[in-house]
């Protein structure tokens, strides 16, 4: 444990080493072409309106571009740099390439069952737009015959992880942003390196950057000596580039086909409180069992085989299902989101299901970083009368995003929105609840990372069973929360309202 824990700090040190040493070139060199100023400033004069002129033009969330071209006009060589390594979305051959091979496997591999389509519509015109909507752009249909279970802690989940793995009979997939050592990670992967020792598909898929403090380099050689298929995502190497926005922060954990995790939880210990990182760790998951598990086993190979130039027979994992499941009431809508195309799939599924509310719209995230199209659905719904709740945390895990959530709250306790911080320690769930009828439960932060520039995942859920216990769940916690009102928000000091205001500004960078 010590030693592996070794190795990870010293891959962190290596690797801040020598993005250091990029920024201290860079410095140098803008310091030795000091002499060539005046030219330099007429370049960078150009540069700047033509890379203004080109945000104008692109189809990227219009508060993204205006936090750059902020940066960009008041910091001209420091803008333009950040800008043309780390800001755009510009996309390579080999990355269309990976973005096709993912949308073909998914659409020859999914269908939308019309009879399950005309059933949503029967009952819900708006849920149906919603559903409409994701098989359209994304390709994942709609299910009617799925039970689900929802888990108001990580603790209530890795039971029926290990339960559901231990009942694994031809394939476990799993899917991380991190893995990290310790009594979560042991006692599953205990059971992985027995499944595949009796020769079950075992598969792991992590993100490089999100493991790189709880896993060792290489880790998947490791794995693979047990039998166990690995591959880290997106491989972290300490060069500046535009890669680094784009990680894996998606959740899946996959048996047979027949049952699939997802939600917040991550597979360490902090996630089911074996380990205090800020407080009381409050996170949750959802259990599906059925046939919309199958959209989450194409979901994963989808994302393996176009990443790592595999070409299988993906229909050959598909299981025989239950005609009817005694407990498949409801919808529900497992779906991906890339951040390689122009689609922004997550936001929009939630910007519908706020503007269609009635009642309430609750949220739980551990970020609240918005952007205008979400703050303004948020605030109509609120200057409406309907019932507006978001839970943060109380303890932070970056005190800087903390800072910029806490600087949304002004606003909108002032137009109605009841905020909530979690007193215990750190909410880390993202669960969305509107009207108790409609939810979304994945790893879909409410911040700009998460709607634009990483993989994410979730359900789109419609009168699920599930729903009731994500609907209790809220109500359980309210109660445990200290509310934020506007007046508490306008007896902020005068020094740190300007700071949170500042940080606002530049928080989609963030």
């Amino acid at each position: 444990m010590r030693k592996i824990g070794k190795l990870a700090f010293q891959r962190v040190v290596i690797v801040a080493f020598f993005i250091l040493l990029q920024l201290v070139v860079i410095l140098s060199t803008m310091v030795w072409l000091s002499t060539y100023r005046p030219w330099i400033n007429m370049a960078l004069n150009i540069l700047s309106i033509i890379t203004i002129v080109y945000l104008l033009y692109d189809r990227t969330n219009s508060s993204y571009k205006i936090a750059w071209i902020i940066l960009i006009l008041a910091f001209p060589v420091v803008g333009i740099s950040l800008y043309l390594i780390f800001g755009g979305r510009r996309l390579s051959v080999r990355q269309r390439r990976r973005i096709q091979t993912a949308e073909d496997l998914t659409r020859e591999n999914l269908r939308q069952e019309r009879i399950t389509m005309e059933a949503l519509k029967d009952v819900s015109d708006p849920a149906a737009v919603n559903a409409a909507y994701l098989y359209n752009v994304s390709g994942y249909p709609v299910y009617d015959n799925t039970e689900t279970e929802y888990f108001s802690l990580g603790d209530l989940a890795y039971p029926r992880m290990l339960e559901e793995l231990e009942k694994a009979e031809r394939y476990i997939f799993l899917e991380y942003f991190i893995i990290g050592q310790g009594v979560m990670w042991d006692g599953i992967l205990e059971v992985l390196k027995r499944k595949a020792a009796q020769g079950l598909d075992v598969r792991v898929l992590y993100d490089d950057f999100g493991c790189i403090t709880t896993l060792p380099g290489r880790y998947e050689k490791q794995l693979a000596q047990w039998g166990i298929r690995a591959k880290a995502f997106n491989p972290f190497v300490p060069v500046m580039s535009g890669r680094l926005n784009n990680r894996n922060h998606r959740k899946l954990m996959i048996i047979d086909g027949k049952a699939g995790f997802t939600g917040g939880v991550n597979l360490a210990d902090e996630y089911i409180n074996k380990k205090e990182r800020f407080g009381h760790w409050k996170d949750s998951a959802i259990l599906l069992r059925g046939e919309g598990v199958w959209a989450m086993t194409v979901m994963f190979l989808a994302m393996w085989d176009s990443r790592y130039g595999k070409t299988e027979d993906v229909s050959s994992f598909k299981p025989e299902y239950p005609y009817r499941l005694a407990g498949g009431e409801g919808f529900v809508q497992p779906f991906s989101d890339t951040p390689l195309d122009n689609e922004d799939v997550a936001e929009t599924v939630l910007l519908n299901m706020f503007q269609r509310a009635v009642r309430s719209i609750y949220i739980m995230t551990p970020y609240l970083i918005l952007d205008d199209k979400i703050t303004t659905a948020l605030l109509t719904a609120a200057k409406a009368g309907l019932d507006v709740r978001i839970i943060t945390p109380h303890v932070p895990d970056k005190w800087y995003v903390h800072a910029v959530t806490r600087a949304h709250y002004e606003m909108l306790t002032e137009a109605g929105v009841r905020v909530y911080e979690y007193t215990p320690g750190f909410i880390h769930s993202k669960v969305y609840l509107v009207d108790d009828r409609y939810a979304m439960c994945g790893s879909v932060n409410l911040d700009f990372r998460s709607l634009y520039l990483h993989f994410e995942n979730a359900v789109y859920l419609f009168e699920a069973t599930c729903t009731a216990s994500i609907a209790e769940d809220f109500q359980n916690t309210f109660p445990i929360c200290e509310e934020i009102t506007w007046r508490k928000c306008r007896n902020t000091g005068l020094i740190q309202r300007l700071f949170r205001t500042a940080l606002r500004m530049f928080s989609p960078l963030m």
